[in-house]
């Protein structure tokens, strides 16, 4: 799936996502108005009006931009009509020829996040009969819980040519509060060349050296204080596992590039520079552009020499476009996706501009 985003990235010299996060401020009465005629103030219509504006963007970008990104929360709150929409915007999104990235972020304990990998990448059988389910391309998937909640995406990665994206430092302004935190490590421990270090057990059975606990820095300590040691942020520390997951063979596209990427805000380009270098093989889908502050010049360090590695995500600089300066004096309301093109048209400058 990875080498299917990379090719539309090339097509359309536009490594953009569109984010498709519906809130109902965010749709015109033009939309609202003859759904609420028709079936009433009822869930059913949020499901339909979420999905008509969605069709309208997607109908406007889709020649533009090579994937969307529809976050789950915003079709969750309306119940199963809700997910309804969310189900019917990505079989829409998948028929226009887009790669879909599941927003789910999706992590739990071992069976739990491979349930929640069947439902949202994979497959499951009722009898004898095999369905597919929500069937995004890609997901995003939360690794605070440890390895066991991202293996069982990994096996479906593997299993069905998907892929994920897993977060590693994220946009929102107290990301900091957890993933800043430094950690005492081994020196040695994120040597990629070292012997062991790479965790593959999740194909193989075999397991690699284990963490450290506070008993072995104290005794290694006392034999040789803390010289062996660093401190490194807790998204390092992600990263390198990301990396090592990235390199896995069975997940490795013929682009170079692993259907494992990562999660690094655009408000942080300074970390996304160390992040860019720590994950050379997994593309980063960098939120934070637009709506929260990030510009093309801040995304020159989360690109490979390539001009490849990395996907920009825009939503409500975007899908709401229609409300914003400089669309809001050009556009009336019922022409709310032609200021979406816009909106994607002056991004892809703005990138194509940054990075050259």
């Amino acid at each position: 799936m990875i080498d299917q985003l990379v090719a539309g990235i090339k097509k359309t010299e536009a490594p953009i996502v569109v984010g498709l996060d519906p809130q109902m401020k965010f749709i015109p009465d033009e939309v609202k108005n003859p759904v609420f005629d028709e079936m009433g103030e009822t869930l059913e219509a949020a499901g339909e009006i979420l999905f008509r504006f969605n069709k309208a963007i997607v109908d406007a970008v889709c020649d533009l931009v090579p994937a969307v990104k529809p976050q789950i929360a915003m079709y969750e709150r309306f119940g199963i009509p809700g997910l309804a929409a969310y189900q019917r915007t990505i079989d829409y999104c998948k028929s226009r020829g887009l790669v879909v990235i599941g927003d789910v972020k999706r992590g739990d304990i071992g069976s739990t996040s491979e349930a929640y990998a069947d439902a949202h990448l994979g497959r499951v059988m009722v009898g004898e009969r095999e369905y597919k389910l929500f069937d995004a391309d890609f997901a995003t998937v939360n690794p605070y819980l440890g390895s066991d909640g991202v293996v069982p995406f990994l096996k479906v990665c593997d299993a069905q040519d998907k892929g994920i994206f897993v977060l590693v430092k994220t946009s929102n302004p107290s990301s900091g509060e957890f993933q800043d935190r430094p950690v005492l490590v081994r020196a040695e421990e994120f040597d990629e060349d070292a012997a062991g270090s790479i965790d593959t057990s999740f194909f193989t059975g075999k397991k690699s050296k284990g963490g450290l606990s506070l008993e072995s820095i104290v005794l290694a300590a006392g034999k040789d204080g803390l010289r062996s040691y660093v401190l490194r942020p807790m998204y390092e520390i992600v990263a390198e596992e990301v990396a090592r997951w990235a390199r896995e063979p069975r997940l490795m596209g013929k682009s170079g590039y692993s259907e494992v990427g990562a999660v690094v805000g655009a408000t942080y380009p300074e970390m996304g520079k160390v992040l860019r270098k720590i994950m050379p093989h997994s593309f980063i889908l960098v939120p934070g552009y637009g709506a929260q502050g990030g510009k093309g010049k801040d995304l020159t360090h989360f690109f490979n020499k390539d001009g490849l590695g990395a996907i920009v995500n825009s939503s409500r600089g975007i899908i709401a476009a229609y409300k914003q300066e400089p669309y809001c004096d050009k556009y009336m309301p019922e022409n709310f996706a032609d200021a979406s093109r816009a909106a994607v048209k002056a991004m892809r400058k703005d990138i194509r501009e940054a990075i050259g």
